[in-house]
């Protein structure tokens, strides 16, 4: 029997022009099917393949599985991405770390997935047939608060910005390292679980109540508004550092939760939504005021 060849190597930026996002998202997507052809040419299993680089055990066939083999699942997670190789092999991958995944291709399957069944986590791809993944995005954290990790391949600081201020919690730019998407999702959700256990029911600054568990801010008219994921932990952010000038990477790393380009003003929009969603007056702001060149300070008063 003839071994088969080794797939050709991915080919340089400098052979196929210009290392654009187009080309970017080409080359990410040659160097996982360049892991998928090496599975199914037979050269080792792929779980191997990984598990020598991340030391991670041999998955589990349906044949050896046990009842209590069904109680392992720790986080459930729904993968929308429309190239079916990539995220197949993301939902091989996170069931050896305890995360069940469900793939779904776009946005209608997304919406029954969850319709019918619970996640504790979105993996979003932004380029998706149809609907996009900035729409989705947008979908989701109105109906939802669902922790949102998004996929990319366009690496333009414009498009990681929009996402994120439309309640994406985090992002990962294509072509990423599997443990990585690991990493995030379990930091996502640590993150979240840190934020419920210590936040209280209801907050009273001003003419506004914030309601901590449905995220929502509440007016004395009865006024109900609600927050983005980013917005109520900056706004939180504020409240338990009330009349403190706060600098942006301050501010970020609060927020998002992670470390920021020095490039990446994005709590400038992200200040400005909130602004706008508590009728402060961006010209004149009385409870989010602007420290030139140094930061912002939220000047509520009764803050209890």
């Amino acid at each position: 029997m003839t071994r088969p060849q080794h797939p050709r190597p991915l080919p340089s930026a400098t052979a196929t022009g210009p290392y654009n996002s187009t080309s970017r998202l080409r080359a990410g997507r040659l160097c996982w099917n360049h892991n998928l052809a090496a599975y199914l040419c037979g050269w080792q299993p792929i779980w191997q393949m990984n598990a020598r680089m991340h030391n991670t055990p041999a998955p589990v066939n349906d044949d050896q599985k046990t009842p209590a083999d069904d109680k392992r699942w720790s986080i459930r997670a729904l993968i929308v991405d429309d190239d079916v190789p990539i995220r197949e092999l993301m939902i091989d991958y996170l069931a050896r770390f305890n995360i069940h995944a469900s793939g779904v291709t776009d946005g209608a399957a997304m919406r029954l997935a969850m319709q019918a069944e619970h996640f504790d986590v979105v993996v979003l791809d932004l380029m998706l047939p149809g609907e996009d993944g900035l729409s989705l995005c947008r979908w989701l954290r109105a109906e939802s608060d669902i922790p949102i990790l998004m996929l990319t391949a366009r690496c333009e600081p414009t498009d990681r910005i929009i996402g994120l201020e439309l309640g994406a919690d985090d992002y990962m730019a294509k072509p990423f390292e599997p443990r990585e998407l690991v990493a995030r999702i379990q930091t996502i959700l640590r993150r979240v679980r840190d934020d419920r256990s210590e936040q209280r029911a209801n907050i009273r600054f001003d003419n506004w109540r914030l309601n901590s568990v449905l995220r929502q801010l509440i007016a004395d008219n009865g006024l109900v508004v609600p927050l983005s994921n980013a917005e109520f932990r900056l706004l939180w952010v504020f409240i338990e550092r009330p009349r403190r000038v706060l600098s942006r990477e301050q501010l970020l790393d609060a927020a998002r939760g992670r470390s920021i380009e020095a490039f990446d003003r994005s709590i400038d929009l992200l200040v400005s939504r909130l602004r706008q969603k508590l009728g402060d007056d961006p010209k004149a702001p009385q409870l989010i005021k602007t420290v030139r060149g140094e930061g912002y300070l939220f000047d509520a008063r009764d803050i209890g």
